[in-house]
C-alpha cells in the first residue's frame, strides 16, 4: 500500500467509524458487563489498557481485578513507582533542584548575556551561530520536564494520580513559554499540583497560588500597590481575575471588576524571594513582601477585609475554596474531564454537593464519580476523543513501545497541536471533542500512527482486544491483506482507538 493509500484508508476508516461512534450506542441500553466495565476503567482512568491488563483480568475475573484494581487506585501508596522509572527520573537533574535554584542559574544566565553583548569578540561568535553554554544547559533543563511527564504517563502503576495530575495542572495552568515559567513546570506540577490531587482543593489553590510559576506567568510578582516608595509598577489585576473565573468561582460566579480589583488589592506584595534567588538557596521562592502590599481596607465580594498583611489573602483563598459557585464550577469540569463533553446536570449538583460536604475533599470527590451510575453508563463508554497527548501515551502503552527517545515523540505532540505545558491561555487545553476532532488533527494522528506501528512487533491480533473487541465490519475490510506493521498503523488510526 502505497503512502496516499494508506491515508486514503485511514481516513475511510476513521468516517466510517465517527459515524457509528455517534449513532450506535442510544441502540444499546443493556447494563456493562464486567469486561465492559473494567476496559472502561482502563481507557477513562489510566492512560490506556497495556497486554498485561488484559492478561490480569482474565486470569484473576474482571470483577475481582476490577474492585482491586480500582481499590489500589485511589490508595496510590499501595502502587510503588518501578525501580527502572525512579533510575530515569532521578537522572533528570531539573527533579532535584529547587525554585530558588532554577531561577538563580536563569538570572546567572540573562547576567551572562547581557555581558556578552558588551563584547564584540563574542557578539562576533553569536553571529556565527554559537550558542552559550549556559543557554543549552538551560535548554536542557526545560526539556526534562516533558520527559519526566512522559516517562510518569507510560510508566507508573499509579494511573489515576498521572490522570489527575494532567486535569489539574491544565486547570491551574502555566505557560512554558513564558520565560522563566519553563524551567519551573515540572517543579510546579511536582510540589503544587501532584501531592494534592486525592487531597484537599484548598492545599492545592494555596501551593499554586505561592509558586513562583504561577506568580510569574500570571503577573502576581508584579502586583504591588500603587505608589508605594521603593517599589516598580503598581497593581496588577491579572492573577486576580483569573483565579476567580478560572480556577475557583467561574466566569458566571457573580464577581464584578470591582471584586478583581478588590482581590488583587489583597494579593500585592505574594512575590518572590529577590534575595534567596540571588544566592542560589534552597528554596520555594516565594516571599511575602510587607513594602509592597496595600494596607488599606478592601471590599471584597460583599466582606470587609480588614488589614492583615499576607494574612488578607490566606482568608481570600479560604472563601474562594468553600464557596459554592466554586463547587458547582470544578463539578463540571470534573465530570466533562472524565465522564462526558456535556456532563449529566444530576451528576454535577452531586459532585457539588459533595465538594462543600467534604469541605473540598478531592479523594471523595474522585470516588463519589466513580461510584456514580453515571461513569458506568453504556453511553459513557468511548464517548470522549482523545487529545494528542492521550492519544500518544495510550499508543505507547497499547504497543508496548518504550520511551527511549522521548524528544521526537514530544516534538510529534507538539506538531499536533498540544505541546507539553504549551497552552498559553491560562485556561489550559480544552478537553472536549469539538477541540480536537477535525481533519489536521486527525491526518497528525495517522502519521503518528504510521510510525508507532513501523516501530512495535505486536502482533495486530494481540493489539485489536486493546481497541475494545474485535474490529468491525468496516475495520477489517480495511486492514484485509494488509502487513502487520500497517495493520497495527490502521488500528491505531481507527475510531475504536481515537474514542475512549
Amino acid at each position: 500500500m502505497t503512502p496516499r493509500r494508506f491515508f486514503l484508508a485511514s481516513g475511510a476508516l476513521l468516517g466510517t467509524g465517527l459515524l457509528l461512534t455517534r449513532h450506535a450506542r442510544a441502540d444499546l441500553p443493556a447494563p456493562l458487563s464486567a469486561e465492559e466495565r473494567a476496559l472502561h476503567a482502563l481507557n477513562r482512568l489510566t492512560y490506556g489498557p497495556r497486554r498485561q491488563d488484559l492478561q490480569d483480568i482474565a486470569a484473576q475475573g474482571a470483577e475481582v481485578w476490577l474492585e482491586r484494581f480500582l481499590g489500589e487506585q485511589l490508595q496510590p501508596e499501595r502502587l510503588p513507582t518501578p525501580a527502572a522509572l525512579q533510575t530515569r527520573l532521578a537522572g533528570l537533574e531539573l527533579l532535584t533542584l529547587s525554585p530558588n535554584e532554577l531561577l538563580h542559574r536563569e538570572r546567572a544566565l540573562r547576567q551572562a548575556r547581557r555581558t556578552q553583548r558588551r563584547s564584540e569578540a563574542q557578539a562576533e561568535a553569536r553571529s556565527e551561530g554559537q550558542v552559550m553554554p549556559e543557554r543549552a544547559a538551560l535548554r536542557e533543563l526545560q526539556r526534562q520536564a516533558g520527559v519526566a511527564r512522559l516517562l510518569r504517563a507510560r510508566e507508573q502503576p499509579a494511573q489515576l494520580v498521572e490522570v489527575l495530575t494532567e486535569f489539574w495542572f491544565n486547570h491551574f495552568n502555566v505557560f512554558a513559554g513564558k520565560a522563566p515559567v519553563g524551567l519551573l513546570v515540572a517543579d510546579y506540577e511536582q510540589r503544587a499540583i501532584r501531592p494534592h490531587v486525592l487531597g484537599r482543593f484548598r492545599d492545592m489553590l494555596g501551593a499554586t497560588a505561592r509558586h513562583p510559576a504561577m506568580l510569574i506567568y500570571l503577573d502576581n510578582a508584579r502586583n504591588a500597590a500603587a505608589g508605594r516608595p521603593g517599589t516598580r509598577g503598581g497593581l496588577n489585576e491579572n492573577y486576580a481575575r483569573e483565579l476567580m473565573e478560572l480556577h475557583t468561582l467561574g466566569v458566571d460566579g457573580g464577581y464584578t471588576q470591582q471584586d478583581v480589583t478588590e482581590l488583587a488589592r489583597v494579593l500585592t506584595g505574594w512575590g518572590l524571594d529577590a534575595r534567596a534567588i540571588a544566592a542560589g538557596t534552597p528554596g520555594d521562592g516565594f516571599r511575602f513582601d510587607p513594602r509592597r502590599h496595600d494596607t488599606g481596607g478592601k471590599t471584597w465580594l460583599g466582606r470587609r477585609i480588614a488589614p492583615a498583611g499576607q494574612a488578607e489573602g490566606e482568608q481570600a483563598l479560604d472563601l474562594l475554596a468553600r464557596h459554592p459557585a466554586t463547587a458547582r464550577h470544578l463539578a463540571h469540569r470534573f465530570a466533562q474531564a472524565l465522564v462526558a463533553d456535556q456532563p449529566p446536570p444530576a451528576l454535577v449538583q452531586r459532585l457539588a454537593d459533595d465538594f462543600l460536604r467534604s469541605d473540598g475533599d478531592l479523594h471523595q470527590l474522585t470516588r463519589t464519580l466513580l461510584r456514580s451510575e453515571e461513569f458506568w453508563q453504556r453511553g459513557t463508554v468511548r464517548a470522549k476523543f482523545k487529545t494528542p497527548w492521550r492519544y500518544l501515551v495510550s499508543s505507547l502503552r497499547a504497543l508496548d513501545l518504550p520511551a527511549d527517545a522521548p524528544q521526537p515523540l514530544l516534538a510529534g505532540l507538539a506538531q499536533a497541536g498540544q505541546p507539553l505545558y504549551g497552552a498559553a491561555s491560562p485556561e489550559g487545553y480544552k478537553t472536549t471533542a469539538e477541540a480536537w476532532r477535525n481533519a489536521e488533527a486527525l491526518t497528525q494522528r495517522v502519521q503518528l500512527a504510521a510510525s508507532l506501528g513501523a516501530r512495535s512487533t505486536l502482533a495486530p491480533e494481540e493489539l485489536a482486544p486493546l481497541l475494545g473487541g474485535p474490529p468491525g465490519p468496516a475495520t477489517r475490510q480495511v486492514l484485509a491483506g494488509q502487513p502487520p506493521a500497517r495493520q497495527r498503523a490502521l488500528l491505531l488510526a481507527s475510531p475504536d482507538f481515537l474514542m475512549y
